[in-house]
């Protein structure tokens, strides 16, 4: 919208105020700025003006502070604290060298304005002189020199009107600006003071606004970036209308001088600066969204380097592991980016100099089995620090959704979750830079599910997730390396070992003890009666030494609690009294097949895999099933009803065990008499 904002000294000039708002309407507003941009004639020189626009929201603050007896608008107070701070920090930012380069001009320009604006004039012929005495400046330095040249007016009135009922030098001064006449109508004045506040913010605001342009670092966006190029075409507009503003301002402080009762209590100057405050307001509200884009634009590009930064060292060789972590984990100054539960108290990434590093990578939400067992092998790992395996360190990075705002609920997650763990983790998820959660995601595979990527001692990767083969081997797995894991595998076989060992201590005992070891598992507490007391009864006519053991299913619930409460009630076999435990023979099959799949195995080309498919179909299915062994020998396995049939009929096979439980080692072909050679088929039990 279009106003005059010169106040003149009287009624009559204050009626061609009100005749001047239109001068310039929308359809004009292209005229005015040829005519502004035709006085724009910048000579080259750059300006650091912030520390001048530092000492002006000072003298701001500062000059609308209450006075006794007065009611001043609220709009621009500022605590003690904050005026300080800002005065301080003003003086800490090259405030003398600035002011030498602009005083003369900015007493300049606030002669020329108090001269002006003194008995009225035309609003928009006194703002393009101002543009004219400003030509050779950039925009940002014109809107703070014309900003500080009015601070010096509006200080020194409110610096005599403060002081002179205390200082006498202030009292004859003020005398002769009429200044106590004025205060004692200050209840008439609060309309006014509070638009000339309320417009003054305005002002500040949007001069914030266009420096901020300034300082914009140009490695990251250019003159030509789109967000730029509409924020460079909206400055000079924004830069008129805060000079136009100002010299609104100064108006009304100069003409308050030598002024009728009647004037003073006139509101049409509290309406004129409303409406310029709103003008000024939509504009900032206008720029401050391009400065919002260009700062989403600097936090891209940021984001970018950033990245190319982590691609670029994780492909190359470290003399340790400090610049790798300090770039994945918290590449800004904070030293102490860490957490240690035990002794509360933040850590520095040095302590991690040289060592293996675990990280230990997964969302807010944690299993509450994965975390438990995970503890349990880190404390393990940790008890004799004279062990290899203990000269590692885990560190948690939680992943979270930055487009999901961060609330009380999430801490409280984060902070329980934390507090359980006796490894180092970030202090907090938001010191996880968006570029590494990026990375994490790209190069490590990270979706949902918990991985551990292993670090050695120079930053190198050597395990993209060795969390499966700590499932498998414990600490065994130390160094945790992807050739340790194809080491570990080519040692292994299809074993009962394998299977279960880490689960139940005393398998170890049944194997050396030469006994028959039956793991078995399903939901039907029917079937699991039969098919142990069936067994049991078997192993008693074969005279055979049995030990069952009952594995439940994955996912175990109530139910497969309740049947461990019937199983041991009924004395019918062995069982995992833990859920988590069950849990853990069925999550450590799923790595096994997970750690297999890294390795470039298949069910085709890899015995285990086959086993292992088999185990996990086991689990799918409705129907009970079990596995057999004689110490660490072949295991037979079977589906429930298989298995519970071929036991009935016992008494059938008893005496052809031998004869039924081998393969001939040579077969002579019926038709030309030659030695066959043997092959063996997999079929499935429901073809």
């Amino acid at each position: 919208m279009a106003a005059n904002a010169i106040v003149p000294a009287g009624i009559a000039k204050m009626q061609q105020a009100r005749g001047d708002r239109s001068l310039f309407s929308t359809s004009d507003d292209n005229v005015m700025m040829k005519q502004i941009h035709s006085t724009h004639s910048p000579d080259g020189r750059e300006f650091d003006v912030k520390p001048i626009l530092l000492i002006i929201e000072d003298v701001m603050h500062r000059a609308t502070a209450p006075l006794p007896g007065t009611i001043i608008s609220s709009t621009l107070q500022g605590t003690q604290a904050q005026l300080d701070a800002v005065d301080d920090k003003a003086l800490h930012s090259g405030f003398s060298d600035i002011l030498e380069l602009l005083a003369y001009t900015i007493n300049k320009i606030s002669c020329e304005i108090s001269c002006k604006c003194s008995g009225g004039g035309d609003a928009h012929a006194t703002t393009v002189s101002l543009f004219n005495t400003l030509s050779s400046y950039p925009w940002d330095a014109k809107v703070v020199v014309a900003l500080a040249a009015f601070a010096v007016i509006y200080g020194e009135f409110w610096l005599v009107a403060q002081l002179y009922p205390t200082n006498p030098l202030a009292k004859s001064v003020a005398h002769l600006k009429q200044l106590p006449d004025i205060m004692e109508r200050a209840e008439s004045l609060k309309p006014k003071f509070e638009a000339l506040g309320g417009l003054i913010k305005a002002m500040l605001d949007l001069t914030k606004c266009i420096v901020e342009f300034k300082s914009l670092p140009s490695q990251y966006i250019s003159p030509d970036t789109p967000e730029m190029v509409t924020a460079t075409a909206h400055i000079p507009i924004a830069v008129y209308w805060t000079i136009r503003s100002i010299v609104a301002c100064a108006s009304i402080i100069t003409n308050l001088i030598g002024v009728s009762h009647e004037y003073i209590a006139s509101t049409t100057e509290a309406w004129e600066l409303s409406s310029l405050a709103h003008k000024v307001n939509n504009i900032h509200s206008h720029l401050n969204k391009q400065l919002s884009l260009c700062h989403q634009h600097i936090a891209m590009m940021k984001h970018d380097e950033a990245y190319r930064t982590l691609v670029r060292l994780f492909e190359t060789p470290h003399i340790d592991n400090m610049k790798v972590l300090k770039a994945l984990i918290y590449p800004k100054d904070d030293q102490f980016p860490l957490f240690e539960s035990s002794t509360k108290r933040r850590v520095s990434i040095e302590t991690l100099r040289r060592k293996i590093v675990l990280l230990l990578i997964s969302e807010l939400e944690f299993s509450q089995e994965e975390l438990s067992l995970f503890d349990s092998m880190y404390r393990e790992a940790k008890q004799n620090p004279s062990r290899p395996e203990s000269h590692h360190e885990v560190i948690w990075l939680p992943i979270t959704d930055r487009s999901i705002p961060w609330n009380e609920e999430k801490q409280q997650q984060f902070e329980n979750s934390q507090s359980t763990m006796p490894w180092l983790s970030l202090h907090h998820p938001s010191m996880l830079d968006p570029a590494a959660i990026k990375y994490i995601k790209d190069y490590w595979h990270f979706t949902k599910k918990p991985i551990v990527v292993v670090l050695d001692q120079q930053g190198k990767v050597v395990n993209l997730n060795a969390l499966h083969m700590m499932w498998i081997w414990g600490s065994l797995a130390y160094p945790f390396t992807s050739l340790k894991e194809e080491q570990l595998w080519k040692e292994e076989s299809w074993r009962i070992e394998l299977l279960a060992d880490s689960i139940e201590p005393l398998i170890f005992n049944w194997i050396n003890e030469g006994k028959y070891i039956c793991l078995y598992g399903g939901e039907d507490i029917d079937w699991i009666r039969k098919f142990t007391t069936t067994a049991q009864a078997v192993a008693r006519a074969a005279n055979i030494q049995l030990e069952m053991l009952y594995v439940g299913k994955s996912n175990p619930r109530d139910k497969i609690r309740k049947n461990n409460t019937v199983i041991v009630a009924e004395n019918l076999s062995h069982v995992l009294p833990d859920l988590t435990l069950i849990w853990f023979f069925w999550i450590r099959l799923e790595s096994m097949w997970h750690s297999k799949v890294q390795h470039g195995k298949s069910v085709e080309n890899d015995q285990i895999m086959q086993e292992i498919m088999m185990m996990l179909s086991f689990d799918g299915s409705d129907q009970g099933w079990a596995v057999i062994s004689r110490g660490t020998g072949d295991m037979a396995k079977g589906k429930g009803e298989m298995f519970l049939m071929s036991l009935s009929q016992f008494e059938q096979w008893k005496d052809h065990i031998e004869e039924k439980g081998s393969v001939p080692d040579m077969v002579a072909c019926a038709e030309c008499g030659r030695a066959m050679e043997k092959f063996i088929m997999y079929r499935c039990c429901t073809d």
